[in-house]
């Protein structure tokens, strides 16, 4: 078994005791029984050490919706609600639609929130809207720190895997700025943490358009994941969705669906 999810496991009962959080967090305790419970296989293939394919959520819209209910290749859909308006009814039509045209448990959605620093008093309402509608992780943009990160892991409760070994919910932690590159080795060694990905397209802007730096910045978080045990992830296209997973990146997000196909093969 991974020393990570044994530590994790380990240290659960110490951070969610832990008091000395900016921010009251409730959400796995209120929730009511409206609240839809996430039913994935995501969470066993990243456990299984096997990659995990996700598309996004375009358009995120109730015809979105049914077309991402009835794509069979993906394990999972991005939901984006980290800018604009913080709308939970799109968000509700997009899983009503996605379940209506497919089988929902296999589609499980990470919700895209706003950063932590933005409103970290918000924190709570973020989390616990997106469980009222079944999410089944939550990502977290724009991360910085280990204090952000291990905020992260403890507001998703008991929930979280693989601070819970049995957990249904994934953290998905960002890394898009040359603060949390610089910090990735803290970020990804907090116990708890599912999922790290270095966000290319920020990191483009945070490097002013420097390939080479851009690069090696992905590749340090990646090479912090494998010390820590923990899945890498990265967006991918056609033209390098093979060398990324040979690089040995476990979550990919695709624009374009066929992309997995091409994923798959590779794979074979």
């Amino acid at each position: 078994m991974n020393i990570h999810w044994v530590i994790s496991a380990a240290l659960a009962t110490v951070l969610t005791a832990c008091q000395n959080s900016e921010i009251e967090l409730q959400s796995i305790e209120n929730m009511d029984s409206e609240t839809v419970i996430s039913d994935t296989n995501l969470i066993g293939k990243l456990q299984n050490g096997d990659p995990v394919f996700g598309i996004f959520a375009r358009p995120q819209t109730a015809e979105g919706g049914s077309i991402a209910g009835k794509n069979r290749d993906a394990d999972f859909v991005f939901y984006s609600l980290e800018s604009g308006p913080w709308d939970i009814p799109g968000l509700e039509n997009f899983r009503r639609a996605m379940d209506g045209s497919g089988d929902g448990s296999e589609h499980p959605i990470t919700l895209r929130i706003p950063p932590i620093r933005e409103d970290p008093g918000a924190l709570d309402k973020y989390i616990s809207e997106g469980l009222v509608e079944g999410v089944g992780g939550i990502v977290f943009p724009h991360v910085e720190s280990a204090k952000e990160a291990e905020l992260a892991v403890r507001s998703l409760g008991d929930r979280s895997w693989p601070m819970n070994l049995n957990g249904d919910l994934v953290s998905v932690l960002l890394i898009e700025d040359r603060v949390g590159v610089e910090s990735a080795e803290q970020i990804v060694a907090t116990p708890g943490v599912s999922v790290v990905i270095p966000g290319p397209g920020d990191l483009r802007r945070a490097y002013d358009g420097d390939d080479q730096a851009i690069e090696a910045a992905i590749q340090r978080v990646l090479a912090a994941c494998k010390d820590s045990g923990v899945p890498c992830g990265i967006t991918a296209g056609a033209e390098d969705v093979t060398e990324r997973l040979e690089q040995g990146f476990k979550m990919i997000i695709v624009s374009d669906p066929t992309t997995i196909l091409v994923a798959k093969k590779s794979l074979e």
